[in-house]
């Protein structure tokens, strides 16, 4: 695993960005789940590119929106493709009202590899199960060549979505527009998809006029890449073509218009409930205790349990007693400060319930 490079000025950290963009464009990433998982990467990227370096911040739902994706699938290529190949590391977990703290890498290169070796003739990147996406061949062998910030910037619409255009045409696009002019072959290697899937996607795109062939070669129209087509006289199915009039009509014609908006209103819902239920948390109070003194009733509001004073605390997590001065014998203090209470009828010694709040922490906390 590649640990983090020391950034010596703000320069320093373009370059090693920049590098990285080149290194995401010329990685093969095959089948639907590596598609998927460019998507993040390059969400990830951008959020790096904000923040001026590889550490950024960014949430589950922040990314799956900027990727246009699920927060479902979003877990799914975390754990199956983007952490184990080195190119995601999660170096703290959100709480609250503060997303993760991510370090993006450029994957399985070396840790102190040069920029030349991140060049566009060395990659090695693939998806960790190749039946779940497409077996790799001499044709999708080679380095990829792909423009990122294209993809960037066109994944979050509705047009792009599972059931819309996808994640394939998305590569078809980012290769055309990084080199045009290019042939079904050059295509298979250029945007790391199979032979079917580009005959496949190239038909749809055509569909829309968003791209045109001369003999054998592809290549975008002239404003394809705002989602404005022309209808061309040398289709290439006998089906008549409507030329696109922009990403909203590209998605209203195959059924995806809104996804976006209400995974958003989703997410909000989500934000809201979780603030609510931290902010519930947060001020939650013991009640207070009543006496009666002189014939009058007294309130001595309780001590908040993290606000337990020092002179109660003994050795080992134990809490004194006031009054004896001695440990008393069921209460303890927990590793976040609070006081917990085990009676002989408890299964758990405090140890096993330390263990236990920690793992619940570390829950809660991955909700963020």
């Amino acid at each position: 695993m590649s640990s983090t490079r020391v950034l010596e000025s703000r320069q320093h950290a373009y370059e090693v960005l920049a590098a990285l963009r080149d290194r995401i464009e010329t990685t093969p990433w095959r089948g639907e789940r590596g598609r998927t998982a460019l998507r993040v990467l390059r969400a990830h990227l951008t959020f790096a590119e904000i923040a001026g370096g590889p550490l950024h911040h960014a949430s589950e739902r922040q990314t799956a929106e900027e990727a246009g994706i699920s927060r479902t699938t979003l877990r799914v290529v975390y754990e199956t493709v983007l952490k184990p190949h080195g190119w995601l590391r999660r170096l703290r977990a959100g709480h609250g009202r503060e997303g993760s703290t991510w370090y993006i890498t450029d994957g399985n290169a070396a840790p102190h590899s040069s920029p030349a070796s991140l060049s566009r003739f060395r990659t090695t990147q693939y998806p960790p199960d190749p039946a779940l996406g497409e077996w790799p061949t001499r044709e999708t062998g080679a380095a990829a060549d792909i423009d990122s910030t294209v993809i960037g910037r066109l994944m979050g619409h509705d047009a792009f979505a599972h059931h819309g255009l996808g994640s394939s045409a998305l590569m078809i696009i980012g290769a055309l527009h990084a080199r045009p002019a290019q042939t079904i072959a050059e295509l298979v290697g250029s945007s790391s998809v199979s032979r079917a899937t580009a005959y496949r996607t190239l038909r749809r795109l055509a569909d829309h006029g968003l791209v045109h062939h001369s003999a054998e070669t592809w290549s975008l129209a002239p404003r394809a890449l705002e989602g404005f087509g022309r209808s061309l006289l040398d289709a290439v199915t006998d089906e008549i073509t409507e030329p696109a009039q922009g990403w909203d009509s590209v998605a209203k014609r195959h059924g995806t218009t809104g996804i976006a908006a209400r995974r958003k209103a989703l997410h909000a819902a989500e934000r809201a409930a979780y603030r609510e239920e931290l902010d519930r948390h947060a001020e939650h109070r013991s009640r207070a205790v009543v006496i009666v003194r002189d014939g009058r009733q007294i309130l001595i509001p309780p001590p908040r349990p993290d606000e337990i004073p020092p002179a109660w605390h003994a050795p080992g997590g134990r809490v004194l007693d006031p009054v004896t001065g001695r440990a008393a014998p069921d209460w303890w203090i927990a590793t976040d400060g609070r006081l917990i209470l085990i009676t002989p009828a408890d299964q758990r010694s405090y140890d096993e319930l330390a263990a236990a709040h920690a793992e619940a922490l570390s829950e809660w906390e991955s909700a963020a």
